[in-house]
């Protein structure tokens, strides 16, 4: 049974609220739409995790970033959690979920690999990176709903990849003005772009277009095929899940329809159409059906996964050697032996009371 939230850990929740209420108006939406008994962790491990990417992304050394962040990992699991509002709200998650550490351990190295600007010469690179950084998140929140089966979290990582795939076709331009770039290199160098000389003067040509819209296409299919785990998922899970596929989706539908620029303008999503997509979420996650043929997980995930069916087995080990409650059956049957020998016990009082 989860440990119920301190007075304490509500106020930390509340300001973590505030973060995500700041941050991904997306992910803020379809959480909204989750039960309060994941809402809550949701929001802890959003809080942790926009902290320490801004860690990352702001600090004067890298390494000296990544080098507290673990420390707090260490803290926050062994129960001891440094005195700030994200690290005692993840804290409270880990006690009462135990979540696996080597997720966050990957969504570290995925934000050292932004600090180092790394670049991904394939797409299979490139699920590696949007596996750290994307697919660690979805694994932790498909862990903390209850299915810690492979297939639901591979499924889950694989919707956590598509979203960082249509981030990385929408952000085109707005990271190319920071010197980065994230689209695959080969397919850059196929449609006859040099990826130095067009980060000197980024511009929209149609054969960015065509890399764009291959990195889209990539995406739409991980959506598809993301959509058979939310079946697993709790009942009530299911339309927060559905919410946040249909609309980070519709990010790249809108980016094709206002002409696939995604180097002078960024596609958004207007709170209207996010509602329709809200209300639609619901309609179709109540018809969502388990699937028996499921694909393989995809290759840049599978360690993730691998390594929560580890941490699964480990966690029912130990469960197993905790001392078993006595069955109904036999605390019938020990109840009735009481009740006996109380009678007995009285009956004596009684013989000897009249003799």
């Amino acid at each position: 049974m989860p440990l119920p939230f301190t007075d304490q850990a509500d106020r930390d929740l509340s300001a973590c609220v505030d973060m995500m209420r700041g941050g991904s108006k997306t992910f803020f939406a379809a959480s909204r739409l989750l039960p309060p008994r994941i809402r809550d962790a949701a929001i802890a491990l959003y809080a942790f995790c926009r902290v320490a990417d801004d860690m990352v992304d702001l600090g004067d050394s890298i390494e000296r970033s990544l080098k507290v962040l673990h420390h707090r990992l260490d803290r926050i699991y062994a129960g001891q959690p440094e005195n700030t509002v994200e690290d005692r709200a993840l804290a409270v998650v880990v006690q009462r979920h135990a979540l696996p550490r080597h997720l966050l351990d990957a969504l570290l190295d995925g934000f050292a690999w932004d600090g180092h600007e790394r670049r991904y010469e394939t797409m299979e690179d490139l699920h590696g990176y949007a596996a750290r950084v994307a697919g660690s998140v979805g694994a932790m929140m498909c862990w903390i709903m209850g299915p810690q089966e492979t297939v639901t979290l591979a499924r889950a990582c694989e919707l956590g990849v598509a979203m960082q795939l249509t981030n990385i076709a929408r952000d085109v331009g707005e990271d190319a003005r920071i010197g980065r770039v994230y689209l695959p290199l080969q397919w850059l160098r196929d449609e006859g772009i040099d990826p130095d000389t067009w980060l000197l003067s980024p511009t929209c040509t149609p054969a960015l277009q065509r890399v764009v819209e291959r990195v889209l296409q990539e995406a739409d299919s991980l959506y598809k095929q993301s959509t058979a785990g939310i079946a697993h998922l709790p009942r009530d899970c299911r339309s927060a899940i559905m919410s946040a596929n249909l609309i980070y989706a519709e990010i790249g539908h809108q980016l094709r329809r206002s002409g696939m620029d995604p180097v002078n303008q960024r596609s958004v999503v207007s709170g209207k159409r996010k509602l329709w997509l809200l209300a639609r979420a619901w309609f179709r996650s109540q018809w969502v059906q388990v699937q028996r043929h499921q694909p393989q997980p995809l290759a840049g995930i599978a360690y993730l996964v691998d390594q929560c069916q580890l941490s699964a087995q480990t966690l029912a080990y130990e469960l197993a050697l905790l001392p078993k409650p006595p069955r109904i059956e036999t605390m019938l049957t020990i109840f009735e032996r009481l009740e006996m020998q109380r009678r007995q016990a009285a009956g004596q009082r009684v013989n000897r009371f009249m003799q």
